[in-house]
């Protein structure tokens, strides 16, 4: 029955681990310090360092990371106890300096999931430290206590229940790029009249099924699964890319069978599905060579080129005889199958450079990761995290607000535990950030979620204390079974449990300590109170609102953001192919900020899905409106490499110019006002309708290109009409984006 129930509730085991590991290392630790070396300080904080270093933090990945990753927590509590006791004797300091850390440790999770999911642990020792006013001289002994707890700490890591490698994104994206793999291929067979129908359409599904698994391993964590590492940053990047471009196979997807299968373009579409292949081998067994990952991209890359020669050979036909309007439409019909192939064979090239970036720096040796030498075409770690933590400052940044947050309300809990000599002004710090949220409705769900939990711990361990009294041999027998408990009630229970878990082993930890009976249970509900009135008045104070207007705002600066840098991408691919124009730079400035507007949404989404309480608009809808970001921001990307690099040859193309800029302009205006509706609760704006003649237009602004025997120009006009087709897939994108906006809009606008 237990085996079924821990089955249902702690899956992998992950709290079970977590929670064994602590309650046989840190009573014995404790012991150690109080009886064999009777020092009560570096007994205090072996006891504490333990819980935080082996119950407040499991990094992931292999066995060498974690050591590395839980070392350098060990050596940051360290710097940060330091500072907690030399700020401890001075009220003022106390605050100040626990605010400012708390925002450092806080904001620091925007650069890295590693870095968040420790930044209770690195709180704590802090909290420890302030909340006990010493002087210098107690730092040795606190060090002592805390580095010893570490040191242990690596032992268990790695020798008592070794935690298995995971990474489901990494995982999830080798599944997916298999599945969409398999379903290029029976796309293919499926033209040629090799599988029926219900075979293409079971591996489409399927493909579905592997994508939306891995955004939900995506999404699952409160923090973007990304440490500092460079293969983790390459593989996260996989996640928008596997997610477009099956939304992109979508839209080729479900056809009928031809009657004459496009022979270039299937073959595109094996080259591509061999890359798929490829990628997803050099993400599970990364220590390979890449060469097959690199000749798989090369036979891409010459798959379109012949698929492109073919077009070009069929264009002169097209523009032989008829109307102005039969002309078009024969252009526009040659040249879709070669668009649809160009975005298929774009999305594939860059996931399959994303896995060679990750693979090769999996690859690296122990001296080059420590001079920090990155594989050709990603940057390092310090401009990569720069790059990150300017993403979220912004006034639209909800990392960036709960940060700011978290920091007043510890900054003060200090202050008012100090002014007001609460006796154990540790835990109404620690009351403060265990009960906040990112409204203030939510934060006052939990001060009452916290203080009934205390309360029935109080209860219990205050019936346990007073049964057994002074009776050392039995408190000392129940402190290993209460740590568990302590440990697994939170992930397994839920937080009331864990609250009323940790109050029970804190009652038998300090009647340890210094006995004092039932009394410390009623100390622990005054000051979870305490911090807790903190944490509400904080969280009226700033930004009530919640995750569901701040989700409104950051949806709207991506969609604001990626239409811009998609105009820009446009403009430049302007200035390169009217040399009569004046020139264009690559849009670096739009780019850099449309991805820093996506990782502040991507942030935002996390929290509001880890928001409690019911969420008022269905979450496809929400899903949507996120997915569709992606859309536009790599339609930009595919512009940009359409025309990047690129020589033109002479000639004046301002009425192709003139048309793709007006396209442009609609675009931008519509997403502008669509963004301007998530925030003001505003009508959504109608899908912009289909332009029939602005297909005739450029086809006749770019005709004397198209027309020209030599190849270098005809291509020239191709590319134009692929940046006129890259326009409209995003005009497109308004008709799936206009329904769930509706729907979701009495939830995020405000």
């Amino acid at each position: 029955m237990l085996r079924e129930w821990l089955a249902t509730h702690d899956p992998a085991h992950a709290a079970l681990r977590r929670a064994v590991r602590a309650a046989i290392i840190m009573p014995g630790l404790f012991a150690f310090g109080d009886k064999a070396l009777g020092e009560p300080v570096i007994a205090t904080f072996m006891a504490f360092g333990s819980f935080a270093m082996l119950l407040l933090v499991d990094f992931p990945g292999p066995v060498r990371d974690r050591l590395r990753d839980q070392a350098a927590l060990v050596l940051a509590c360290g710097v940060l106890i330091c500072l907690g006791t030399l700020a401890s004797r001075s009220t003022a300091a106390a605050a100040i300096v626990m605010a400012l850390v708390a925002f450092a440790v806080l904001f620091s999770g925007s650069v890295s999931s590693v870095l968040a999911g420790a930044s209770t642990a690195l709180l704590l020792a802090f909290i420890l430290a302030v909340s006990l006013p010493a002087g210098a001289a107690a730092i040795p002994d606190r060090l002592a206590g805390w580095g010893i707890a570490g040191c242990v700490s690596l032992f268990a890591i790695a020798l008592l229940w070794p935690a298995p490698v995971r990474n489901p994104v990494r995982g999830g994206a080798v599944e997916a790029c298999r599945a969409l793999a398999a379903r290029l291929r029976a796309e293919v067979a499926f033209a040629n009249g090799e599988v029926a129908a219900e075979e293409r359409n079971l591996l489409a599904v399927r493909a579905q099924e592997a994508v939306g698994q891995l955004q939900h391993a995506f999404f699952a964590t409160p923090y973007r699964p990304s440490g500092l590492s460079t293969d983790a940053r390459a593989v996260v990047r996989l996640v928008d890319e596997l997610r477009w471009l099956n939304d992109v196979i979508l839209l080729a997807g479900s056809e009928p069978r031809p009657a004459h299968a496009n022979q270039e373009v299937c073959a595109l579409k094996v080259a591509a599905a061999e890359v798929l292949e490829r990628a997803a081998g050099a993400i599970e067994h990364p220590g390979d060579s890449d060469e097959p990952l690199a000749g798989a991209i090369t036979k891409l890359h010459d798959a379109l080129e012949q698929l492109e020669r073919a077009t070009l050979g069929r264009l002169p036909t097209a523009l032989a005889d008829g109307s102005s309007a039969q002309r078009a439409a024969r252009i526009v019909s040659a040249l879709d199958p070669s668009f649809r192939s160009q975005e298929l064979a774009f999305i594939a090239a860059q996931i399959g450079a994303n896995a060679r970036f990750a693979a090769a720096a999996a690859r690296r040796g122990f001296r080059e990761r420590l001079l920090g030498r990155q594989p050709e075409g990603l940057q390092g770690p310090l401009s990569s995290a720069g790059e990150r933590a300017a993403s979220f400052a912004s006034g639209d940044s909800l990392f960036l607000r709960n940060s700011l947050r978290g920091a007043v309300a510890l900054g003060v809990a200090v202050l008012v535990a100090d002014i007001g000599s609460v006796e154990h002004a540790f835990w109404v710090a620690l009351g403060a950030i265990s009960v906040l949220r990112t409204n203030a409705l939510s934060t006052g769900q939990s001060i009452l979620r916290a203080l009934a939990g205390t309360a029935i711990g109080f209860v219990i361990g205050g019936a346990l204390v007073y049964a057994i009294g002074t009776n050392d041999g039995v408190l000392w027998a129940l402190l290993p079974i209460v740590v568990l408990m302590a440990g697994m009630a939170p992930a397994v229970i839920g937080f009331a449990a864990g609250q009323a878990s940790f109050t029970v082993a804190l009652l038998i930890l300090f009647n340890l300590i210094a006995p004092a009976g039932w009394k410390i249970g009623l100390v622990r509900i005054e000051d979870v109170a305490i911090g807790g009135a903190v944490s509400l008045a904080v969280g009226l104070l700033f930004w009530p609102r919640g995750a569901g207007a701040a989700l409104g705002r950051a949806l709207a600066s991506a969609y604001r953001s990626s239409a811009v840098y998609l105009a820009a991408t446009v403009n430049y691919g302007l200035g390169c192919c009217d040399p009569t124009g004046p020139p264009s730079l690559p849009p670096r400035r739009e780019a850099l900020e449309a991805a820093a507007a996506s990782r502040r949404l991507d942030d935002t989404f996390r929290g509001y899905l880890n928001e409690r309480g019911s969420k008022p608009a269905p979450l496809a809808a929400i899903t949507a409106l996120v997915t569709g970001v992606t859309g536009v921001r790599l339609a930009g990307d595919a512009v940009l490499a359409l025309w990047d690099g690129s020589s033109v040859p002479a000639g004046d193309r301002s009425a192709a110019r003139g048309e793709l800029a007006a396209a442009s302009g609609r675009l931008t205006d519509w997403y502008s006002r669509f963004a301007l509706s998530l925030v003001r609760a505003e009508e959504v704006p109608a899908a912009l309708p289909v332009d029939e003649a602005a297909d005739g237009r450029l086809v006749a602004a770019t005709a004397r290109d198209l027309g020209e025997p030599d190849a270098h120009g005809a291509a020239t006009g191709v590319r134009v009409i692929w940046t006129g087709d890259h326009l409209d897939a995003a005009r497109r994108l308004q008709e799936l984006l206009v329904a769930p906006a509706r729907e979701a809009l009495g939830a995020i606008a405000g």
